[in-house]
């Protein structure tokens, strides 16, 4: 089967071209700029570029249909919510020029999309959730500004929002606050970027996910792993990590609310949690994740799967998969010991890694460890995540201002 990886300066794209492309599908990687990363990988058939559905959502989805209808049964795999978000809501325009998706019904993707509504879903569930409002107005932050329980974290209420002109916009990171006045210039901060800003106790301990693969509502694949160090030491974007066998509360409370939200495709449901206590619920992430290798190396190849669900309608669910396997995202890692060496963000309430400790174990190699994207027989798809981290990340994230 033919197969368009979208968004290939994504890790998660690469994972998905090597392991469809070992499966013996013919995989296209397409991004909104020149190159990408899983572009450059041997696995990749063809590279294609898009307009950016951030800027021109019309003319994205045309091209892609275009090149959808030069061969009706292809299937189109969106990496982002920037691609997923205009391909759902696009999915007809797709679908009659021959594409195949799997992906929930668009009403299902925007409520998981929307992270009030999936705190709330997770409440009545019976799940722990943190203590949350949402706020739409400086007014609103003033007034209860003195009246809430530090610390807080502010982040936008969904990661991707679709404007009045109908291009997306990235609504960012979040900010922490743990005195009314860094609430304040949190809240200016984020409520730039974003038409809702929702205020959250700060939940201490690590994240850890679940991620899964459903079949209209049922579930088909799962996987787990434990973060060691995460890209923001804050708590996100995993950078090493080992594989796990699912926590059974864990894993109870993401298929109640995967099954709430009828959900169809791959999705990852995040929470936060102190070693001996209770799971916190936090997000749905409703598409390929990052870390998507590990999964893979382990045995659980996502990609494949969805691309057999795509075909056959639904898909046997795969063998156990391998646990204690370690992955590493080197550039992550790297940024990891950046962000260290640049100090905890304004407000953030937790301790944060100490730098002589993070430089020694960045360095300190470990045996039996894989890689996101380094591997000797598709070595340029890590030469590219350099370029692109040198090139684009560093100069938005490490040229500003500390955030």
């Amino acid at each position: 089967m033919r197969v368009l990886v979208l968004d290939g300066n994504q890790n998660q794209a690469v994972a998905s071209v090597r392991e469809l492309a070992a499966a013996g599908h013919r995989v296209l990687a397409g991004e909104c700029v020149s190159w990408s990363k899983a572009g450059l990988s041997r696995f990749s058939h063809q590279s294609f570029r898009y307009p950016d559905p951030r800027c021109d959502v019309d003319g994205f989805v045309r091209a892609i249909a275009d090149i959808t209808a030069a061969e009706p049964g292809t299937l189109i795999l969106p990496m982002t919510e920037a691609t997923s978000l205009p391909i759902s809501a696009h999915r007809n325009i797709l679908t009659s020029a021959g594409g195949r998706l799997v992906l929930p019904d668009h009403d299902d993707l925007l409520r998981a999309c929307d992270k009030n509504h999936t705190t709330c879903l997770a409440a009545r569930l019976g799940f722990a959730v943190p203590e949350t409002r949402t706020i739409h107005s400086e007014d609103e932050a003033r007034r209860i500004a003195n009246s809430i329980r530090y610390p807080v974290v502010l982040k936008p209420r969904s990661s991707q929002e679709l404007m009045e002109r109908g291009e997306l916009r990235t609504t960012g990171r979040p900010r922490y606050a743990s005195t009314p006045v860094q609430f304040l210039e949190a809240f200016r901060q984020v409520s730039r970027r974003a038409s809702a800003v929702l205020v959250q106790e700060y939940v201490p301990g690590s994240g850890t996910g679940y991620f899964a693969l459903m079949c209209k509502g049922e579930l088909r694949a799962e996987f787990a792993h434990k973060r060691i160090r995460d890209v923001y030491p804050t708590g996100s974007g995993s950078a090493l990590r080992v594989s796990v066998a699912p926590d059974p509360e864990l894993r109870r409370a993401a298929l109640a609310i995967l099954q709430a939200l009828k959900w169809h495709g791959v999705a990852m449901v995040e929470f936060r949690q102190k070693p001996g206590e209770r799971a916190v619920f936090i997000e749905v992430n409703g598409r390929f994740w990052h870390s998507l290798p590990l999964a893979c190396y382990a045995g659980i190849s996502f990609p494949v799967l969805l691309a057999t669900m795509a075909e056959n309608g639904d898909v046997n669910s795969p063998p156990p998969y391998r646990t204690e396997l370690k992955c590493r995202w080197m550039v992550g890692d790297f940024r990891h010991l950046l962000e260290v060496w640049r100090g905890a963000p304004a407000g953030f309430p937790d301790a944060y890694p100490k730098k002589l400790r993070s430089t020694l174990a960045f360095l300190t190699p470990e045996r039996g460890m894989r890689h996101d994207l380094f591997r000797w027989d598709d070595p340029l798809p890590e030469l590219g995540d350099w370029v692109h981290f040198s090139t684009v990340v560093w100069r938005e994230r490490f040229k500003g201002t500390k955030s």
